[in-house]
């Protein structure tokens, strides 16, 4: 099979933001574990904490799909971590409140995310990690803002039997 003569990228992106994100995934759960939370626990929590907001708007933020969603608010219930509630501004509406055992919880896994954030950038001087913060941030509030991970994904097409 011939070459080809292409050049590849500079940079395999893919990879890079792939690795970066899956690590720090991981050292972030090891960490959070020691508050009783996941990740995603964390994350709604954290979303729900900021403002009052509706699942949906919720998993919009956090990243997550409808059904994760369900299952991740369904565990913060039985936690007594969160709780779903009529809106304070439209009845019809239902939000995620987090209890006050929730956000002692949360503020709990801010002082753990803090220091996993801490050591993830350590190499960093504190103009790199500046540098980089503000660029993933340009970058996904842009380019990189849709579509998300929670996007249905695009598959090829299976050629068909006849042709």
């Amino acid at each position: 099979m011939a070459r080809s003569s292409a050049t590849p990228p500079p940079v395999d992106l893919s990879y890079l933001l792939n690795q970066a994100s899956y690590a720090l995934a991981a050292q972030l759960g090891a960490a959070l574990d020691a508050v009783g939370l996941t990740v995603r626990e964390y994350c709604v929590l954290w979303k729900a904490d900021e403002a009052e907001r509706s699942q949906t708007e919720i998993a919009e933020l956090a990243g997550l799909d409808k059904t994760t969603m369900v299952v991740t608010l369904d565990a913060l219930e039985k936690a007594g971590l969160a709780e779903r509630r009529v809106s304070s501004t439209d009845r019809r509406a239902r939000v995620v409140a987090v209890t006050p055992e929730g956000r002692r919880v949360l503020h709990r896994g801010f002082g753990v995310a803090t220091e996993v954030i801490d050591g993830v950038l350590a190499p960093l001087s504190g103009a790199r990690r500046t540098a980089l913060v503000e660029a993933l941030e340009l970058l996904t509030g842009g380019p990189l803002a849709k579509p998300s991970h929670t996007a249905p994904q695009r598959r090829r097409r299976v050629p068909s039997a006849t042709g």
